[in-house]
């Protein structure tokens, strides 16, 4: 099945947002190791990974092991997960008719 122009768009800009939302969580990792350093906020994290971001996010927590202590991020990441799936593949049925 070829990859049509619409469908690798919306590869690669969920590709750069779960970049952002990975460094993101690596930069707040770096941050929370210096006293008095100002943090990304977990609102923003969890609203990175609202924003089709979630997988990035996710790789986050385990590569740097941050927030992985955090009940909320081990339940509400992987949910995000699957609420960006399930809107990522029906943006792509509306766009494909």
């Amino acid at each position: 099945m070829p990859i049509n122009n619409q469908l690798l768009t919306i590869i690669v800009i969920l590709l750069i947002i779960n970049l952002v939302a990975f460094v993101m969580m690596l930069t707040d990792k770096m941050k929370s190791e210096r006293p008095g350093a100002s943090r990304i906020s977990e609102g923003m994290l969890f609203f990175m990974a609202s924003a089709f971001g979630a997988i990035g996010v996710y790789a986050g927590m385990f590569a740097v092991r941050h927030k992985t202590r955090k009940w909320y991020f081990l339940l509400g990441i992987p949910l995000l997960i699957i609420q960006n799936m399930a809107t990522a593949y029906l943006i792509y049925l509306i766009d494909s008719q």
